[in-house]
């Protein structure tokens, strides 16, 4: 206990500037907490939370009897697997060769036009998709393909090129933003290593593979582990705003979260939107503790070489 006061007494300055962070932690994060409930019960607002009836798990049953939960769980996790390898390898690269160039001006103007598509919103990309890919009077078909004479391609209502579509819309927007935190990291790194590895007659691509890349070694695995947490919490906007919400396309873009809000905007049930929300955000926290106790695990074994 004195040790305890002792402690209090000299560092308070500091606790005292952690307590508003804990104050909003808690008033925002945990005290809502207790809606939890209503994923296990049949909530109607007459009634209020306490007020409705008890139904245990019968809301997570819609979410794995429908005869679409194999698609949905599917695209869920392929897409955010191609999603997390892609972004991460793409941005090291951009993230590298902006570290390469010397002229501040021009290192600066590429970095806000990469992170300029990170601050447009999803709704203005997909009619910029639409824009794009309009059958009728779309970029691709009255410029490119008609100049190539290809006949014109109904993306709206042809699944296949979806997948690739999304992927490429994706990674274009989230880029910027995965960019800018490895930039950072690499302008953090210790250019007294460079010089080592130089004297020791590293090329540039030597000095990237043994230096630039060992060093952001920490930074990959923090923001592949957030990605994971969030990997059953796809990009709702992407998925539901880009394909304009086609019918023929369902199969391909349908996740977990589309599932939901068409079940939701036709049921009106609120019940089962927390039992999605809760089981989502479960399967995150497993995916993220199993993921860091792989990488601490093959950490340890790589040390001991």
């Amino acid at each position: 206990m004195k040790r305890v006061t002792r402690t209090l007494k000299r560092f308070w300055p500091l606790y005292l500037m952690f307590l508003p962070g804990v104050v909003y932690l808690f008033i925002n994060c945990y005290i809502p907490m207790f809606g939890i409930q209503i994923a296990f019960r049949r909530y109607n607002a007459k009634d209020g939370v306490y007020g409705s009836p008890w139904v245990g798990f019968e809301n997570f049953k819609f979410l794995f009897q429908t005869d679409d939960a194999f698609i949905m769980v599917r695209n869920t996790l392929l897409y955010n697997l191609v999603f997390i390898a892609l972004g991460t390898v793409l941005a090291i690269s951009v993230a590298i060769i902006l570290n390469e160039i010397r002229n501040q001006f021009a290192k600066q103007l590429y970095q806000t036009l990469i992170l300029i598509p990170y601050l447009i919103s999803m709704v203005i990309v997909s009619y910029l998709a639409f824009a794009f890919l309009s059958t009728g009077n779309g970029y691709i078909n009255n410029t490119l393909l008609k100049v190539l004479g290809i006949p014109a391609i109904d993306w709206y209502n042809t699944p296949k090129y979806w997948p690739f579509i999304l992927v490429i819309i994706n990674i274009w927007k989230g880029l910027g933003y995965n960019m800018i935190l490895y930039y950072a990291t690499i302008c953090g790194i210790d250019h007294t290593l460079y010089e080592a590895a130089v004297v020791d007659g590293a090329n540039r691509w030597q000095q990237i593979t043994n230096v630039t890349l060992p060093c952001l070694k920490s930074t990959i695995i923090i923001l592949t582990l957030m990605s994971l947490g969030g990997i059953f919490r796809s990009d709702f906007g992407l998925f539901y705003q880009v394909p304009q919400n086609s019918g023929p396309l369902i199969n391909v873009t349908q996740t977990i979260d589309t599932y939901v809000y068409r079940g939701l905007m036709q049921s009106n049930n609120i019940g089962m939107s927390s039992a999605a929300g809760l089981y989502q955000s479960v399967v995150g926290f497993i995916l993220v503790v199993t993921a860091n106790l792989v990488v601490r695990k093959v950490d340890a074994e790589s040390s001991l070489f």
